[in-house]
């Protein structure tokens, strides 16, 4: 049985708490915009804080532990998921702890996963563009930063459907870890490999939550029949565990700041790689290994609208997802994405730092223990002052967009005998980002009926452009990057 330690490491970006209270709406920002949104002095606290009761005393531990069990086969190895937002707050707050992970990948024994740079759900809009795009800035921040060229996927909060995994897969990606929901794996066990329906080319691990969680939300439980959880004992359910491996994914405050170092839960640590050695029937596995070695036993299949995630006890979608406002910010920042297609201007780098899913997580209003959770790690008083807060710097932001931007009001939707064919545009800067996407009849289509020339003069007001394209007989110009190049000249010009 191998044992798969996994860990997420992640911390947002906080938006100003008083940010629509003190009138910053609609005004001139006297500082870089990503000043003007976000709270930098409260982000900085709260990560140097964590880094000293977890992160740092934590890698620590797991450096020497590694180093201690560096001679033997079944010894300690380790999985992160980091954010790109937690790697570019340790080169801004705290080098040395940045340094203590590059360590950690020396050794050799240290997987690093990958995922979306903002920790966003980009992976649910309703194209993966954006979603690739975050996977790419992850990837060269991962190899510059720690030298390391992932091979294996986590997705934001291990969110899952068949949609994108098969994605995924297309990426070349060997594996993937999805949550061990009872509903969609029915009788089946966690604890074996997968393969998503259809598709041999990548395998799918999965989370089991109960044992994570043993860890991650009740060791300090009172409560818990099985209190206090030592390592021996851990290592003893971990033994008498059947399947091909054991996957433990956790955050990584766990280890310090959702569980206080007076708990116990470093020495807990310190103790268990040498209590799970001592059982021959276990060893210790990077998710790459584990995918390399086993061979799936069955098929899975999560279609879009059962889409699982580790989040609450749900385990969907519902905890970013769950209510009107909500839904309201999700739509607002695919639509301003949109709007900024084609465009790489400073507006665009602002607009994914308001992608981080923590921002509609901290808009969840149900009660009860999930409720209790959001609300321990929200910044605000309630999730209606979330939303406030969030909408508004959202929507401020768009208004400057559209300062700098000539955006329509209603996109042009490239059809083909009436049916759209994936691409639409709100600026000229969008419409000169897709020309090269869009098929050839369906650009020949539109210049005929007047379609392009109509839309830049009645809602760019774009008269002069309009003309020229008006000029333009598609008909004399019969190879497709003619056309296209003739109107891009148009367009840019």
């Amino acid at each position: 049985m191998k044992v798969v330690l996994a860990f997420e490491v992640h911390q947002p970006r906080r938006i100003k708490r008083d940010f629509f209270w003190s009138d910053l709406m609609g005004t001139h920002p006297k500082t870089p915009l990503l000043d003007f949104y976000f709270d930098r002095e409260s982000d900085r606290e709260i990560f140097l804080r964590a880094s000293k009761k977890a992160y740092t005393p934590t890698n620590d531990i797991l450096l020497d532990l590694i180093d201690r069990q560096k001679s033997d086969p079944r010894g300690l190895r380790v999985a992160f998921g980091i954010s790109g937002l937690f790697l570019e707050q340790c080169e801004e707050y705290d080098p040395d702890l940045l340094e203590s992970f590059r360590q950690l990948v020396k050794t050799g024994r240290v997987e690093i996963m990958e995922e979306t740079y903002y920790h966003s759900l980009a992976s649910l809009y309703d194209d993966m563009e954006e979603f690739d795009e975050q996977i790419q800035q992850h990837r060269k921040k991962v190899k510059e930063l720690l030298n390391f060229e992932p091979r294996f996927f986590e997705n934001t909060e291990l969110i899952y459907n068949d949609q994108i995994v098969n994605h995924v897969s297309s990426l070349g990606y060997s594996g993937i870890f999805a949550e061990g929901a009872e509903r969609i794996l029915g009788w089946r066990s966690p604890n074996y490999v997968y393969l998503p329906k259809g598709n041999p080319n990548i395998k799918v691990l999965f989370r089991n939550y109960r044992l994570s969680d043993d860890v991650a939300f009740r060791f300090s439980a009172r409560w818990w029949t099985e209190w206090p959880l030592t390592a021996d004992k851990y290592a003893d359910w971990l033994s008498r565990t059947s399947g091909q491996y054991v996957g433990l994914f956790m955050d990584y405050e766990t280890f310090g700041e959702h569980q206080w170092p007076e708990t116990g839960i470093h020495d807990f640590l310190r103790s268990l790689p040498y209590e799970v050695l001592k059982h021959e029937n276990l060893r210790f596995a990077t998710p790459s290994e584990v995918v390399k070695e086993e061979d799936p036993v069955d098929e899975i299949t999560v279609p879009p609208n059962s889409t699982t995630s580790w989040a609450d006890i749900e385990r969907d979608t519902s905890c970013w997802l769950g209510n009107a406002m909500q839904w309201a910010y999700f739509r607002s920042l695919q639509k301003i994405g949109r709007e900024l297609k084609g465009y790489n201007g400073p507006e665009e780098e602002v607009w994914r730092y308001f992608q981080e899913s923590d921002i509609p997580y901290y808009m969840y209003t149900y009660g009860g223990g999930p409720g209790e959770v959001h609300n321990y790690f929200s910044p605000y008083p309630s999730p209606y002052d979330a939303a406030v807060t969030g909408l508004s710097a959202l929507w401020d932001l768009e208004q400057k967009i559209r300062q700098t931007l000539r955006v329509a009001d209603h996109p042009f939707v490239f059809t083909l005998g009436g049916n759209p064919v994936g691409q639409m545009a709100y600026t000229l800067e969008g419409m000169i980002s897709v020309l090269d996407k869009v098929p050839e009849q369906s650009l020949r289509e539109h210049m005929k009926n007047g379609d392009l020339s109509r839309w830049i003069r009645d809602e760019l007001g774009l008269s002069e452009a309009a003309a020229r394209l008006e000029s333009i007989d598609p008909k004399s110009l019969y190879p497709r990057e003619e056309l296209r190049s003739a109107l891009e000249a148009i367009l840019k010009s």
